[in-house]
């Protein structure tokens, strides 16, 4: 069986993963206009995608760690077709929300065992490959459904398409097959011999968790908050999700790719949690509705927070998790990671409350602190160098 080929299977399963979660974010454009949907409901549609996501992303890693990341893989992969299914037969408040969480149930089923699995395959690089092409699914998604919805005028073809890519990704992996078990366990035994000093699944999320907060609430304040307030300058808002993940993701994927060509080390993360603050600070600067110039700095600033946490994560995650229990921990890891979806509906709330500013300064604020847990954890030597 060819080590290669089992690698390029995870891979697809990653970025179709991506790819079926992600492109809800264009496609949601089209229903609000054509159904006149609420904001709240546009962005709790958007929101309960994680409430499905985070029990499977921790159900997902035990259950890779017992059985092996390819059998999770799948039936996350065919569940997040049926959710879209779902979405693409049901319309209504009912269907978006059921959908959605089927969805996010089947995707994260994918993105712990699937990560747990490449890092199995490649270790350190295998980790941080797969926050590559997780973020590329991301970035797709929205880009292919925007140009499928304002190509198309039927808006279940966008929903097609990522169905089609999941079965297509199932259909590759049955021809790709996996490593024996007896290779996988073999594999891991060796890989526990290589971890850094007084490793264990408690030290590997005291280290991930401070930057694992700030992936997803950096991203989703571009891709849904940013994107409604920029809403005005576009004469069809379709595209908006598009061109935020096109620059947002776009810049996650750099940082990420320059990260693994330099091997930049733990530093990399005090600046993802850094450029976070930049970016809630900017935000907040420029309130309601901000200028379009700033939308596309503050989220640049995002993007690259979004990417530098994500991969200081999966290698301290890699470097202190046992094998044996990896992935559970990166189940609790990406969990941590997707708290920030739930910001799109609590800010939509807080707003007419507090104004558009202050809850951006309180997340740079907050940001601020983690800085200095991160820089402290560094200096005292408790974080290595990995």
């Amino acid at each position: 069986m060819s080590s290669r080929r089992v690698f390029a299977s995870v891979v697809v399963f990653l970025v179709t993963a991506g790819w079926a979660a992600n492109h809800f974010a264009s496609v949601l454009v089209v229903l609000r206009e054509q159904l006149h949907l609420s904001q709240l409901l546009v962005n709790g549609a958007y929101g309960i995608y994680a409430l499905g996501l985070l029990p499977s992303l921790l159900a997902g890693g035990a259950l890779a760690d017992r059985f092996g990341g390819r059998p999770i893989v799948i039936v996350g992969s065919l569940a997040a077709a049926l959710g879209n299914l779902v979405l693409m037969i049901f319309h209504g408040p009912a269907g978006l929300m059921v959908g959605r969480l089927i969805v996010g149930l089947g995707v994260g089923l994918v993105i712990s065992p699937g990560t747990a699995w490449a890092a199995r395959l490649r270790g350190a690089s295998g980790a941080t490959v797969a926050g590559i092409v997780l973020t590329s699914g991301f970035a797709l998604g929205p880009v292919i459904s925007g140009v499928a919805a304002y190509t198309f005028t039927p808006v279940w073809v966008p929903f097609a398409l990522t169905i089609v890519a999941s079965l297509a990704a199932i259909a590759f992996s049955a021809a790709a097959g996996d490593l024996p078990r007896a290779r996988m366990v073999a594999e891991q035994q060796e890989t526990q011999t290589r971890l850094e000093p007084g490793a264990s699944a408690v030290k590997a999320l005291a280290t991930a968790v401070p930057v694992a907060v700030w992936v997803f609430a950096a991203i989703t304040t571009s891709l849904v908050g940013l994107a409604a307030r920029v809403a005005e300058y576009f004469t069809t808002g379709v595209f908006l999700p598009g061109i935020a993940a096109v620059v947002g993701f776009g810049t996650g994927l750099v940082m990420q790719a320059l990260g693994r060509r330099f091997n930049w080390g733990p530093y990399s993360g005090v600046a993802g949690i850094a450029l976070a603050a930049a970016g809630f600070l900017v935000v907040g600067l420029g309130g309601a509705p901000p200028p379009l110039a700033l939308f596309f700095f503050s989220t640049v600033l995002l993007g690259g927070a979004y990417g530098l946490c994500l991969r200081d994560g999966l290698l301290d995650v890699n470097a202190y998790a046992p094998p044996s229990h990896r992935g559970r921990v990166l189940g609790a890891y990406y969990a941590a990671t997707y708290i920030g979806f739930s910001l799109p509906p609590l800010i939509q709330w807080l707003e007419p409350r507090v104004g558009p500013s202050l809850p951006f300064f309180v997340l740079a604020g907050l940001a601020a602190c983690a800085v200095a847990l991160r820089t402290r954890q560094i200096r005292s030597g408790y974080l290595g160098r990995r």
